[in-house]
């Protein structure tokens, strides 16, 4: 080749740079998902947006974006007064782009608007699709099926150890003269990485399930970006199919997320779930604080008319004696058959609320059993889709060199030897010529 016949680096830039700028009309709008975004010293915000498959979410497409500062000033301002949080990861974003192609840093686009309400639609139809979906799943209503204990003391509380809204439940709480065992199952419930990890802190209950009255799930107010967490599929599944009571205080007044509407008791604040719980017990408190009162006033008349019969039969005959003896004797026989009575029916009730629980958790069990077992059958048919000696079976092979896989031609010259893997067998063959693919 004629040293003369070759371009620079730079102009072979220049070039790629001018046809991507030939293409599109400029500017364009363009949907995307956003993976990564940092605000550096100067003032810019970088990002990066990706496109995810509809099936499988797994990346297909992926381009790093900037807003220079003096663009990215205002639209972040613009952007989380109209949605509530500022533009964060995992939000879907419409932006308005520039494609751009630089010499030394290739390939990306310049955000020059974005589209507040794509987003708070796109967080809308997802919260209509987990409610189409849990309702076909037939586990809308599994939650409220479970027997809510007339005091709930032992308490597993899931949320961040450092929110407000926990503070304020547990100051709440505090403030009730009763005995109530919390403990913190600690969990992200709000932004990115806050679906997985109030998932792992329901499982972390479920384990334990026996030692707890209820589940409270509680975070303070917050946007409705914020409280994305709660609409999603995965949080409202678990806590639909919860074998323990739910309740919820997730602090908004606006829209009722989905996570209360599958929950047993739906409360709008932290301190409105204490408050419940507090009243719970107080009014048991009342309860028995009366029902004391009857009891004494009922056993004072009892022995104030049991003087009277005896002072009456005192100048009676011997007979009236013996009368009021057998009638004490069959009131008493009927009290102690009346407290047998009771006393079984209290049995009777408490074994129709064990067995009540056990069929809920064998009923749950059954489900997630079945859900997991249909997610391995998926995985391993991907497994086996992806099997190297399928794959070479059907005409593929697998050439090495120096026991280094090619994934280029270029990684091979003439006159070496390779090594050619087939579904039945290896051989080994010696490169004469290499065609690139232009």
């Amino acid at each position: 080749m004629s040293t003369t016949d070759h371009i620079t680096l730079s102009r072979l830039q220049q070039l790629v740079r001018q046809g991507i700028e030939s293409v599109l009309p400029l500017p364009v709008w363009v949907s995307a998902e956003v993976s990564d975004i940092k605000v550096n010293r100067s003032g810019h915000c970088y990002l990066e947006l990706i496109e995810k498959g509809e099936s499988d979410a797994i990346p297909r497409a992926k381009a790093s974006a900037v807003v220079w500062r003096n663009r990215w000033e205002a639209l972040a301002v613009w952007f989380a007064s109209s949605t509530g949080a500022p533009l964060g990861v995992g939000m879907k974003v419409l932006v308005r782009v520039s494609p751009s192609y630089h010499e030394l840093y290739g390939f990306s686009l310049v955000i020059s608007d974005i589209d507040p309400t794509y987003t708070l639609g796109d967080m809308q139809a997802q919260r209509q699709q987990t409610i189409d979906s849990l309702r076909a799943d037939g586990v809308w209503d599994m939650n409220r099926e479970c027997a809510m204990p007339t005091v709930c003391q032992r308490l597993a509380v899931v949320s961040s150890a450092t929110a407000a809204g926990y503070r304020d439940f547990c100051n709440e709480l505090g403030a009730y003269p009763y005995r109530f065992d919390v403990t913190l199952f600690e969990a992200v419930v709000q932004g990115h990485g806050a679906e997985e990890s109030i998932t792992a802190a329901l499982s972390a209950v479920a384990d334990r399930y026996e030692e707890f009255d209820a589940v409270v799930i509680i975070r303070g107010g917050g946007s409705t970006t914020d409280l994305a967490c709660f609409n999603s599929y995965m949080v409202c599944s678990y806590i639909a199919q919860f074998p323990l009571p739910v309740v919820t205080g997730i602090g908004h007044d606006k829209d009722q997320s989905v996570a209360d509407m599958v929950a047993h008791t739906a409360l709008k604040t932290p301190t409105a779930v204490a408050d419940f719980l507090g009243s719970q017990a107080a009014e048991v408190d009342a309860r028995l604080v009366e029902l004391d009162r009857l009891l004494r006033v009922s056993v004072e008349n009892a022995l104030n008319t049991e003087r009277t019969r005896l002072t009456v039969a005192s100048h009676a005959t011997s007979e009236g004696c013996a009368r009021v003896a057998r009638d004490v004797e069959v009131r008493l026989q009927s009290l102690g058959e009346r407290v047998a009575l009771l006393s079984k029916e209290i049995l009777t009730r408490q074994g129709e609320r064990l067995e009540r629980y056990d069929e809920g958790l064998r009923s749950t069990s059954a489900v997630l059993m079945e859900r997991f077992a249909s997610q391995l059958d998926s995985l391993a048919g991907v497994v086996a889709a992806n099997d190297p000696q399928r794959i070479l079976s059907h005409g593929f092979s697998i050439v090495r060199i120096g026991g280094k896989t090619l994934k280029s031609v270029e990684q091979a010259q003439k006159g070496e030897t390779a090594e050619v893997s087939l579904a039945d067998g290896t051989m080994n063959v010696k490169i004469t010529d290499i065609w690139k693919k232009s």
